[in-house]
């Protein structure tokens, strides 16, 4: 799939399929703030969103895990991930149990 920038450039964009309904993505205005200012920062978080979406849960305890597993199948439970990279702040991406939202933000933050 490619998308079309500014000025006409295409650029490719990551096609994936995701596993449940994110509903509305929204973000933190600390997160917002880094993501403005951060061009490194701004792809790990859109890079950590398509893994939340396609069910790579990130750095999770085993039993965290199984319960996005677990998620998954119910439909009315959320759904939580986590990542990090050298260099960047630790994110968190948290779709409802109702899957009206996603939303990622700093651990502190929530």
């Amino acid at each position: 799939m490619l998308s079309r920038r500014k000025g006409g450039d295409s650029v490719p964009t990551p096609t994936v399929q995701p596993k449940f309904p994110l509903g509305q993505l929204v973000m933190t205005g600390g997160v917002a703030d880094l993501v403005a200012s951060n061009a490194a920062f701004a792809k790990f978080c859109t890079d950590s969103l398509y893994r939340h979406a396609s069910g790579d849960w990130g750095n999770l305890s085993s039993e965290d895990k199984t319960e996005n597993e677990l998620a998954l199948k119910s439909g009315d439970l959320r759904i939580f991930s986590a990542y990090e990279t050298k260099g960047l702040p630790r994110i968190w991406i948290i779709t409802e149990a109702d899957r009206s939202a996603t939303t990622t933000l700093f651990p502190e933050e929530y």
